[in-house]
């Protein structure tokens, strides 16, 4: 007990355990549903692509939130524009911005004078310097995220199974699909300081990703999506305190190690049963051929067995 404790005694450890929980319940709701959409590469973009707008509150002196809000904008505008004029696909919009955002960050954090120490703060957050300031900016948003997540559950699920479905049920797919990009974005915004712009991936796509493999409905993916992040935030300042490491790492990269531990003893375990022999019905989801969770509710399709996203 006193080895799981001891990290969280000093104040500064107690508000990165804050924020970094904070961080982890807006990435795990909105996650669920970017696992499921398949729209992981676009939530690796969008948290590049707002390191322009960080690295000028950083040279400029104004709010990183305000920034950050600034830069997203400005890429969700850039893809839209070369999607919409040119017959070139989404992925290359965003694999062409991808890039030029982070350069563009990178060249302007360039010309600062503490070029090196305000690129790994911006790269990789400063779990360790989250203040009570930025928990109260941080659980504004996340309330935020909750809400709207709510509000828009049921189309969110119609969009991700079936988006012709949710256009014959007068769901607009299209605005829903652009309110999900702003969950994306606050998610990401909300989170950045605590977990850094790189790292904030981790917690956005691997506790999702790894409740993906032991649900059987999007609820109970929440649910373990939720739980996941929370552990692993928690898991990551504890071992980072006694190991010396990086915290805003260790933090993203215990859900990466979850999601292949748990991947490796599924299969085992459906390694084993099938050499004896044994029939599969009955089996608990852990045993079981990957299937995505069930939508839950009324008018909501069956995904075909084997995807995970629409």
């Amino acid at each position: 007990m006193e080895w799981m404790i001891e990290p969280f005694a000093l104040g500064f450890q107690q508000r990165a355990l804050v924020g970094g929980l904070i961080a982890a319940l807006m990435c795990s709701v909105v996650g669920v549903w970017l696992v499921l959409r398949g729209m992981s590469f676009f939530g690796d973009a969008f948290v590049h692509g707002i390191i322009p707008g960080i690295t000028a509150s950083v040279l400029f002196g104004f709010s990183p939130y305000l920034g950050a809000a600034v830069a997203a904008t400005a890429m969700v505008g850039g893809m839209q524009l070369v999607y919409r004029t040119t017959t070139l696909k989404e992925d290359t919009s965003i694999g062409l911005l991808f890039v030029g955002m982070m350069a563009l960050g990178v060249v302007m954090i360039s010309t600062s004078d503490s070029y090196t120490g305000s690129l790994t703060a911006i790269l990789f957050g400063d779990t360790l310097g989250v203040s009570w300031a930025d928990i109260r900016v941080q659980s504004i948003m996340a309330v935020a995220v909750v809400i709207f997540a709510v509000v828009l559950y049921r189309p969110l699920m119609a969009l991700s199974f079936s988006p012709s479905k949710a256009r014959s049920l007068g769901m607009h797919p299209q605005l829903t699909h652009g309110l999900l990009l702003v969950l994306i974005a606050t998610a990401v915004i909300g989170s950045f300081q605590a977990v850094g712009t790189l790292l904030v991936f981790g917690l956005l796509v691997g506790p999702p990703a790894t409740a993906a493999l032991i649900s059987r409905t999007v609820p109970q993916m929440f649910v373990w999506s939720l739980s996941i992040a929370a552990f692993s935030v928690w898991c990551g300042l504890t071992l980072s305190f006694h190991a010396g490491t990086a915290g805003s790492a260790t933090m993203a990269l215990v859900p990466i190690v979850l999601f292949f531990l748990v991947l490796t003893v599924r299969e085992t375990v459906r390694s084993v049963r099938s050499s004896r022999g044994r029939p599969r019905t009955g089996a608990s989801p852990l045993t079981q051929p990957p299937q995505p969770p069930r939508p839950t509710g009324p008018n909501q399709p069956s995904p075909p067995i084997g995807q995970v996203s629409a």
